[in-house]
């Protein structure tokens, strides 16, 4: 236990037994702060050092000719799916952690309220992915390792082929989703046990259901999952309001992104588009 030391708050049971009762709340700020520094320096490196992208090959022009104007990436399902998710995050931060620096009010009801509804949500999503998306578009493959270690040696100044163009989720999305899982499950797997410790509608009360030391290690993984969702949040809204990033981001409200940010961004191999058929309706084709 002396490794969580530094990060705890220790309390004495009735027992006369030292046990963890919650994370130590000053991380708030070094998850807040290693947050924004991330974000300076990735602006300062973009705007000052960044070299324009280069990818390998071309597109035959036949292709752009046969694409819709309006390429479309989320559907509507995903899109309901990834706001009520938003929404269910947002919640749950502002009411864990608001009460923490100073910002009084009755948290518990929102919190396990909008805790329900990202569990719900999440279900969906799973069972949404597995029958009607391709599962495995947002999981690490070979191509996504083959082209990063590309880029990281031409970063270097070293010889390399120039990087395919991205598949519909690139590495970098999909790292970022493999750690909102990690977190996340975290998160929620406690969360779900500390329910019973408070008057919801699901289960009678049970503050007995485990044991103070166990407990109290919940509490801790609990908060350590939600204080990383805080510099995780940040990176992600940080990148989705990023100019270069705005087609992306909208094609989460609209569901489409435009041709010419698809062609000159994804593989159409890695990310096969449907081409629509002739004499579909005209505004399909218009650039």
């Amino acid at each position: 236990m002396g490794i969580l030391k530094p990060i705890t708050e220790w309390a004495t049971s009735p027992w006369g037994r030292s046990v963890p009762i919650h994370v130590a709340w000053f991380l708030i700020w070094v998850a807040a702060i290693s947050g924004l520094l991330f974000l300076i320096v990735h602006a300062l490196y973009v705007r000052y050092f960044a070299r324009a992208e280069e990818f390998a090959g071309t597109e035959p022009p036949a292709l752009a000719a046969e694409l819709p104007s309006r390429v479309p990436r989320h559907s509507l399902a995903a899109r309901l799916f990834h706001w009520v998710m938003a929404a269910a995050m947002f919640t749950l931060l502002f009411t864990a952690f608001l009460p923490k620096v100073g910002v009084e009010f009755n948290w518990v009801t929102y919190h396990w309220i909008a805790g329900s509804v990202l569990i719900v949500s999440i279900i969906f999503h799973v069972i949404h992915a597995s029958f009607w998306l391709d599962f495995w578009a947002i999981w690490p493959d070979r191509a996504d390792l083959v082209d990063a270690w590309r880029r990281v040696q031409r970063f270097m100044g070293r010889p390399a082929p120039p990087p395919r163009r991205f598949a519909k989720y690139p590495l970098e999305n999909k790292l970022y989703h493999g750690a909102i899982i990690a977190t996340g499950l975290s998160a929620i797997g406690t969360g779900v046990f500390m329910m019973s410790r408070v008057r919801t509608i699901f289960f009678p009360r049970n503050p007995y259901l485990f044991s103070d030391m166990t407990w109290g290690l919940m509490y801790v993984l609990h908060g350590l999952a939600g204080i990383g969702l805080i510099a995780l949040v940040m990176v992600h809204v940080y990148f989705a309001i990023r100019p270069e990033k705005l087609d992306i981001t909208k094609s989460m409200v609209f569901g489409t992104m435009r041709r010419e940010f698809y062609l000159k961004h994804y593989d159409p191999q890695r990310w096969a588009v449907a081409v629509p058929p002739p004499g579909s309706s005209p505004t399909d084709r218009k650039g």
